[in-house]
């Protein structure tokens, strides 16, 4: 029997991937732009520690909670149309944001950019998937996808920093306008549309259940990581794993579910999630190594966004140079070999002390991220390539929900116990150099364990 190659992209599928690495980027910095400009909030808006808490998280919140219900409705809707609407929303919020006169208004605008979030990012992976059906090209677009969210990420405080430098706080939101009229403009013509050919009623209850399962549960895995152990935490927390448990027995009766569980029974699919959340797990480090930079080797917030950016170009880097690396290599070998490097690089963290010197640090720092990265670029590809086209909306929600939960989980455990040895480990410096040893020892151990897991993968 014959089998007939996939269709190879062309002129209109590149301009459509740079169309789609605009949103993507500014989705990511807006989740760490503010790092910087919070002082400037706070000051500005009489804002409340609390109230500065909420306009920081919301942002993450509300996005992670609508990722799947998002994912969904675009694979019944149209993904591109999804996005538009998205984008336009994006700008209208950013705008709103930008002229907010008060917390309560700023809590709020960020609120609606989540919303707008959550219906970009699982719009623009999905509409990769659709794009590039050559697996070849379909992961050298994954990877650049990728390598445009972690981007935005870690280039959040820096462009927040700059912008602080020569403007006011509210230009770091208007930096979202330009950026989604492209996306209007040029979206249109260039991206093509794709939909569920058989969709079906929302099912509402599910979507309720689907936020009560995130929303509480991220809150409570980052409160743990502020305040360590309480009550309000616990309760968030056992109240989304009680909603996740309800919204699974649901998915299972309804004939059309928001979420088709028939996803997870892909072993390929399954390893995918897996990664990502652990490298939403591993990047908790970060915390310690932040704080490390500043109460250690005594740097400003804009110079410890700066001295965190070789790290992040070597991940960069090596997330664009792994789906090469595959085609000689299964995929499996090369994420393993990579979680190898990323122990060596957590390691290497072990050995900091209380000095304050910068050399070892950056450069364990640069290895675990040499190591991550083709963890980082890989475990979506494998996750987005073993589902079908029609799929794809609510296969790459679930990517992305995944990584925010790591994240999430990653802050919170690592960070409850390093910041318990901070507290009994003696003197500031010395303490936080405790905290962050052991932190890294865990992610060691959890990076190991997965590559021990993935070797073992057929593909």
């Amino acid at each position: 029997m014959t089998t007939v190659a996939p269709p190879r992209a062309g002129r209109r599928e590149l301009v459509g991937l740079a169309v789609l690495a605009l949103p993507t980027i500014l989705v990511a910095l807006d989740m760490s732009v503010l790092y910087l400009a919070l002082p400037h909030i706070g000051a500005s808006l009489h804002a409340s520690d609390i109230q500065q808490l909420w306009i920081t998280d919301i942002y993450g919140f509300v996005l992670a909670g609508l990722l799947v219900t998002m994912g969904n409705i675009g694979d019944r809707v149209g993904r591109k149309r999804l996005l538009l609407i998205g984008g336009a929303a994006f700008a209208v919020a950013s705008v709103l944001a930008a002229s907010s006169t008060t917390p309560e208004m700023l809590i709020a605008t960020r609120a609606l950019l989540g919303v707008a979030g959550a219906t970009i990012m699982p719009s623009t992976m999905s509409l990769i998937h659709t794009m590039f059906a050559d697996p070849k090209q379909h992961a050298t677009a994954m990877a650049v996808w990728m390598g445009c969210f972690m981007g935005g990420s870690a280039l959040g405080p820096v462009v927040g920093g700059a912008v602080l430098e020569y403007f006011w706080w509210g230009a770091a939101f208007l930096l979202g306008v330009p950026v989604m009229v492209l996306l209007l403009v040029l979206g249109p013509k260039w991206l093509p549309e794709h939909r569920n050919p058989r969709p079906a009623r929302l099912d509402l209850p599910s979507v309720m259940l689907s936020l009560l399962a995130v929303l509480p549960a991220v809150y409570g895995l980052k409160e743990l990581s502020r305040n360590g152990f309480g009550a309000v935490p616990v309760f968030a927390i056992v109240l989304g794993l009680g909603a996740g448990v309800t919204f699974v027995a649901r998915q299972r009766r309804l004939t059309v579910p928001l979420l088709d569980l028939k996803l997870f029974h892909n072993r390929v699919f399954r390893a995918g999630l897996l990664l990502t959340t652990v490298a939403g797990i591993t990047a908790g480090n970060t915390l310690f190594v932040s704080l490390y930079l500043q109460r250690v080797a005594d740097l400003s917030t804009l110079a410890t966004a700066l001295w965190l950016l070789p790290g992040t170009l070597s991940m960069l880097v090596v997330i664009q140079l792994a789906p090469l690396l595959t085609r000689k290599v299964r995929a499996p070998l090369v994420i393993a070999g990579g979680l190898v490097v990323a122990a060596l690089g957590f390691l290497i963290l072990t050995q900091v002390d209380g000095s304050g010197g910068l050399p070892l640090m950056i450069t364990g720092m640069v290895v675990q991220s040499i190591g991550i990265g083709p963890m980082g670029g890989l475990c979506a590809i494998m996750a987005m390539q073993a589902v079908r086209t029609e799929e794809a909306g609510s296969a790459a929600a679930l990517a992305e929900t995944a990584g925010e939960f790591g994240l999430a989980m990653g802050v919170a455990v690592l960070g409850v116990i390093g910041m318990a040895v901070v507290r009994t480990g003696g003197a500031p410096p010395q303490a936080l150099a405790s905290g962050l040893n052991v932190s890294s020892a865990i992610c060691a151990g959890v990076v190991l364990a997965a590559a021990a897991f993935i070797v073992r993968l057929k593909g």
